[in-house]
Formats: C-alpha cells, structure tokens, sequence
C-alpha cells in the first residue's frame, strides 16, 4: 500500500478511526503523522466528540506538518443541522523543507484512503482554521 511517489504506507489503524469518526461519530478530529523512519503514516491524536477546532488548532505542532480530519457541525442557511468532515494539511512556515515535500506528496494518496472527506483546507497557522474558515468552506 505504499504511496508511489513518496513511498508512504497508510496504516490500517488511520482508515478505521476515519470510518468510526465517519459513520459512529466516537470522534471530533483525528490527527495524523508521517513516521519517516517506518516510512508510513499513523494516527497520532483523536478528538473527543465535544471537542472544538480550536482543539484541533492547538493540537497540531507549532513547526511540524500534519494531517487532519475535523468532523464539523453547523447549521446551514436554511437553519438545517448539518456537518462536513474536512480534510486539513497543516503545513506550518517554521516546518523542515523536507517534511513539508513529503507530507505534499503523500496527500493525495493518502486522501483517497479515506473515503467520504468532503473539503479540504490548507493550513499554514492557526489563522488559517478559525471558525469562520470552515463555516465559510462547508456551504
């Protein structure tokens, strides 16, 4: 299963949180590493429902990347109770060039693991995943 460009497995442990997150709703994000050395990648937090974006912000490191996946709840327009799972590559300025090459080139095969990710964002600080952003992305 390995990404053909970056070489990257994706653990099986990140499709099933993804699916539970999908279709139980046990979890609000889940957090996920590239271990270089394993060459794979992993689950490396999970939200609890009650959790925030905010929560999610300040769970990603300062100068590392990630990806993340972010259950979000919000009423549409019409006042309908809705919610889109987000994708978020979390590439911050003060991360390894290197690192920032291989979480760009593993994303996409890495995205189509999981299947049912609605919107993606990319994020370079905090700013970038504030409320508004993603009440702004899911309509």
């Amino acid at each position: 299963m390995a990404n053909a460009a970056s070489g990257m497995a994706v653990h099986d442990d990140c499709k099933l949180k993804f699916m539970e997150l999908k279709t139980k709703r046990t979890h609000r994000f889940i957090i996920y590493k590239i271990e270089e050395l394993q060459k794979q990648v992993i689950v490396e937090k999970i939200g609890e429902p009650g959790q925030t974006h905010e929560d999610l912000a300040a769970s990603l490191p300062a100068d590392e990347c990630r990806y993340a996946i972010f259950d979000f709840d919000f009423v549409s327009s019409e006042g309908v109770p809705r919610s889109r799972i987000f994708f978020v590559a979390w590439s911050p300025d003060t991360a390894r060039v290197r690192s920032k090459m291989i979480y760009a080139s593993s994303k996409d095969r890495f995205k189509r693991e999981l299947d049912g990710i609605q919107v993606e964002l990319q994020a370079t600080d905090p700013t970038e995943m504030d409320l508004d952003v993603f009440k702004s992305r899911a309509n």
